[in-house]
């Protein structure tokens, strides 16, 4: 059977209205938080993805009741710490970094040897970044000597609160040490890197005791253990990382126009917007509504002709770091060169996606200038890719796959893209979304 997706001519311009599939980092923690609720919780618009699905699955392995109907997931949470007890566990968080260090979090409580597996790509990825600040807990573990997948966590009934400081801008390292807090008594201190903050307002909207003083480079958060919150009912806004790649090819589609309804524009999510703007883009934020301590909002974009390059400020990386490929591709076609800085982070991705990145602009035809945490790109407005290109994604990295297809439908040139199954761990409908652009 055949694995890859061939694209052979540009989209044709449109003008469309269109809804995203649901925010996979609320999907995840929605789940994860269900569980260790009192009560049943549903969610509605919950993104049915696989590592959505791996999530689900594993709180299940933990003893959690779990209805996935067609309309909403119901999770009927034991409260904190019942996971209920039994030998052997193994848990497969599939492709998901976010689901398998953040549940981590939950594990250290837990007296019981769990085990963790994951995909080829995940198994490759770094879990010292929550393995050091967990064992401060008092969580014990086995693991290879590179911290990776697969590994095993026993956790302890009492364990003891700590001081952490999280210097790596991840918020998956940061909710995992929260998430672990919820169940400790007394009072963990977290000294967090600038990044996405939906852990700390789920913990606010469930009125976890959580206080946060935001200082220019970092968040110092404090957190009180041992508050057992009651249930709780989400609809699930739109994913601002997968609407970027609708951004990103109406901007790049002449004569296009395009709203995407009902998105969270979290503050800390939205730097790809900021720095697309930067760039000259038009797009506009419309419609704006707050719902349990999230901002929600319509996003109309235009096509956009005179783009120009950009320094881009490297305060601005953790607000757009699962972006920045797509934002690649507008400097590719802005005057000018574009500089990114800072971006190490990239490649601790599921795949080295600096490098890749850079390999596929390469293979259109655009000059760059790698390092092992930067990248200079120079950009041609007119540039017109040689007539074949081939992306092949050998760690099955979906968005490695959709910048392929939004190069492919923007720049033009025949195309042939590997691995088009990637897209079910994070943006199942993309293809199906496409379709509706070009009808």
């Amino acid at each position: 059977m055949r694995n890859y997706l061939v694209v052979k001519k540009k989209i044709h311009s449109f003008n469309k209205t269109i809804h995203v599939n649901g925010d996979k980092s609320l999907s995840i923690r929605w789940a994860l938080l269900a569980s260790q609720a009192k009560g049943k919780s549903r969610a509605y618009n919950l993104l049915r993805s696989q590592d959505v699905i791996s999530t689900l699955n594993c709180i299940r392995k933990l003893g959690i009741k779990v209805k996935l109907k067609k309309k909403y997931c119901e999770i009927e949470g034991l409260g904190l710490n019942k996971f209920k007890n039994k030998k052997k566990i193994v848990l497969n968080a599939g492709n998901s970094g976010t689901l398998g260090r953040l549940i981590l979090g939950l594990l250290v409580h837990f007296d019981n040897k769990v085990k963790i597996i994951g995909d080829k790509s995940l198994s490759q990825r770094d879990f010292s970044r929550v393995i050091v600040p967990l064992k401060k807990f008092g969580a014990s573990f086995k693991y290879t000597k590179n911290y990776k997948l697969p590994l095993e966590i026993n956790g302890k009934k009492y364990v003891k609160p700590i001081k952490y400081e999280e210097n790596k801008g991840s918020a998956q390292c940061k909710s995992s040490v929260m998430l672990a807090a919820i169940n400790t008594k007394g009072e963990t201190v977290i000294k967090a890197k600038k990044s996405r903050n939906h852990t700390e307002i789920l913990f606010k909207y469930l009125k976890i005791p959580i206080k946060i003083k935001k200082k220019k480079n970092f968040d110092l958060i404090k957190i009180k253990g041992g508050y057992q919150f009651n249930n709780l009912n989400y609809n699930i806004p739109s994913d601002i990382s997968s609407s970027a790649f609708f951004i990103v090819l109406t901007l790049l589609s002449n004569k296009s126009k395009l709203t995407i309804k009902n998105v969270n524009i979290n503050p800390s999510r939205i730097g790809i917007v900021t720095i697309l703007k930067k760039m000259g883009a038009k797009i506009f934020i419309k419609n704006i509504k707050i719902y349990k301590g999230e901002r929600i909002a319509d996003i109309n974009i235009v096509n956009t002709k005179n783009l120009k390059a950009i320094n881009c400020p490297k305060n601005l990386n953790s607000q757009a770091i699962d972006e920045f490929l797509l934002i690649f591709l507008v400097a590719a076609k802005a005057k000018g060169v574009s500089f990114f800085k800072d971006l190490s982070e990239l490649n601790q991705k599921e795949s080295p996606r600096l490098k890749l990145g850079s390999k596929i602009l390469n293979s259109m035809g655009i000059k760059t200038i790698l390092t092992n945490s930067s990248i200079k790109i120079f950009g041609d407005p007119s540039i017109k890719p040689k007539k074949f290109i081939e992306i092949k994604n050998y760690l099955k990295d979906h968005r490695i796959f959709m910048m392929g297809v939004i190069a492919a439908l923007s720049f033009g040139g025949q195309w042939k893209i590997h691995d088009p199954d990637s897209i079910k761990t994070s943006f199942p409908s993309f293809l199906k979304l496409i379709k509706q652009l070009k009808n």
